[in-house]
């Protein structure tokens, strides 16, 4: 018995051994076995914010006169603004812009006047169906001979925080989704999560022809290990 035991001992190791090195190419070959998803989340959402520039030209040759001119217009846009629920403080008067035209010696025959005054103000507001409203509204300026303009009003949407939780879980749900109909497809099944990705969020107009409705996205990458 005495001189069986070491060979028994040995036995045992060489079986030992070898159920770990069989554990081990299969945990070699397990790892190889991966499947890499894209999941995606899309919202579509209404701009929270809107920056409004309002801006008007003026010439003359009395620079005293335009300056007179140029606060009535100011006053009555202001009005136009204030009396149809955008408060002052969402206003801001810009400086205007002057040229000389006397000053130039390359000025152009076609120009009459000495002096052109460019007037702007601009509207910042969470209001932005009412900015809406008031552009439709905003040919009531012309009754009172202001040539107004707008230019790049710019729309926006700033409550991602609030709405990027549930967006991650949906992009990874998709994502979940993509692997396990890959693993079907495939005779094997999902199994633990080896690496996961989330993509930048982007925020852009819905379309050109409506930039108050903002198009959220955000894509999740997943790496899932395949067993049979």
């Amino acid at each position: 018995m005495k001189s069986l035991l070491p060979s028994a001992i040995i036995a045992l190791a060489v079986v030992i051994f070898g159920f770990c090195l069989k554990a081990g190419i299969d945990n070699l070959a397990y790892n190889d076995r991966i499947v890499t998803v894209r999941g995606l989340a899309e919202r579509e959402v209404p701009a929270n914010m809107v920056t409004w520039p309002i801006s008007y030209p003026l010439a003359g040759n009395d620079l005293a006169s335009l300056y007179t001119q140029m606060n009535r217009n100011n006053d009555i846009i202001i009005d136009f603004l204030t009396s149809n629920g955008i408060s002052r403080d969402e206003i801001s008067v810009n400086p205007p812009d002057t040229y000389d035209a006397s000053t130039n010696r390359y000025r152009s025959d076609s120009f009459n006047y000495t002096y052109s005054i460019s007037c702007s103000m601009t509207v910042s507001t969470s209001k932005v169906e009412k900015v809406r409203e008031l552009l439709r509204r905003q040919t009531e300026l012309l009754k009172n001979g202001i040539a107004f303009s707008n230019s790049y009003i710019s729309y926006e949407f700033t409550g991602l925080n609030d709405i990027k939780p549930e967006m991650i879980a949906e992009a990874t749900k998709n994502a979940r989704a993509a692997a396990d109909r890959f693993a079907a497809d495939s005779d094997s099944r999902i199994g633990k999560l080896k690496q996961a990705q989330q993509g930048q969020f982007s925020i852009e107009d819905r379309d050109s022809s409506t930039p108050y409705i903002k198009k959220v996205r955000v894509v999740s990458s997943l790496t899932y290990f395949l067993e049979d």
